[in-house]
């Protein structure tokens, strides 16, 4: 009980204080026109100093020993802010800013990295592997609905991965995509002229068609990135590479992953909570970590979070795939 009344005595003392030096400044001493105004402003500086205080309160509860960050959705250099509305995907360097904070935080013993998510970008992908790999203390994966292609890549970073019975894991493969615009493109009466240096600059572009070497340069690209993704995946599980190839970049139930080894154990997040628990010899005590971000940019979020409320079906039927060769885990 102690624990909870003195960061709550913390977070209302900090409000307060707030709210007062905010009505004194924007209310009181400009007098009465600027009253609504300031009002206002009155309610946007107490919610800061509100928030400012749940912080400062954060530090006064016990200790938690185990870190926690999600990957969720699908993965890219940033998340998915293009239209109103709330942020989709995970953002690599978001969850690599968490892990590294949590790294360097002494009360983090352990790394517990939940995983839901189809895949993504090849490259952040890695990245977040190589945070979780670099963490200084036991990391878990933890895959929750699903935990494919880039998210598997992630999860193979980590000592140990946990996954549910119903859980969707692996898609071990690669694939490199483009749009055929080119009969479109005749039908319309346009054409395709490039200016170019290097034979294969403009190789994949979707206005015209590609020929045989061009198709073969773009598919080793991809065998490439697959032939790194299976010596990963090896490395990570200690698995034989033709063991890594035979699955065929296919996806498996919990039970099936963990009969090829690419899953540790099955269960439930109190399960994983227990087996960290005996891990560590101590009380779990779990800590989400959550993007750092400036006021400005929490408070544009919010105002695209308002804008999508009011024309969230206008969003979903924006797309950005089409813009040209893409690879992707």
């Amino acid at each position: 009980m102690e624990g909870t009344v003195v960061p709550l005595l913390v977070t209302g003392l900090v409000g307060a204080v707030g709210f007062v030096g905010a009505w004194y400044a924007f209310v009181r001493y400009p007098g009465s026109i600027l009253d609504l105004a300031g009002v206002l402003v009155v309610a946007a500086v107490t919610l800061v100093a509100l928030w400012v205080g749940s912080r400062l309160a954060g530090s006064l509860v016990t200790p938690y020993t185990v870190a926690e960050v999600a990957v969720e959705g699908p993965i890219a250099r940033e998340s998915n802010r293009g239209v109103p509305g709330p942020a989709v995907g995970a953002s690599a360097d978001d969850v690599v800013e968490q892990i590294e904070r949590a790294d360097a935080d002494p009360n983090a013993q352990a790394l517990l990295v939940k995983l839901n998510t189809p895949g993504g970008e090849i490259v952040p992908s890695e990245d977040i592997r190589l945070a979780a790999e670099a963490f200084d203390g036991p990391t878990v994966g933890y895959a929750t609905d699903v935990c494919a292609s880039g998210g598997y890549d992630i999860a193979a970073g980590c000592d140990e991965i946990w996954a549910r019975e119903g859980t969707l894991v692996g898609s071990i493969g690669v694939i490199g995509s483009r749009v055929n615009a080119s009969d479109l493109a005749d039908r319309l009466g346009l054409s395709y002229e490039g200016f170019t240096a290097g034979e294969y600059k403009d190789a994949g572009t979707p206005l015209k068609e590609l020929d045989p070497r061009e198709r073969e340069y773009l598919q080793g690209l991809v065998d490439d990135y697959y032939d790194q993704f299976v010596d990963t995946v090896a490395e990570g599980r200690d698995l034989d590479r033709e063991a890594v190839e035979e699955t065929e970049a296919r996806v498996f139930l919990g039970p099936d992953a963990l009969e090829r080894d690419l899953v540790d154990h099955l269960g439930t997040r109190d399960d994983v909570e227990a087996s960290l628990a005996d891990r560590l010899d101590e009380p779990v005590v779990v800590r989400e970590f959550e993007p750092t971000r400036p006021l400005r940019e929490r408070v544009r979020l919010g105002a695209q979070q308002v804008t999508y409320a009011f024309g969230a079906g206008l969003a979903g039927a924006l797309d950005g795939d089409a813009d040209g060769l893409r690879f992707r885990r």
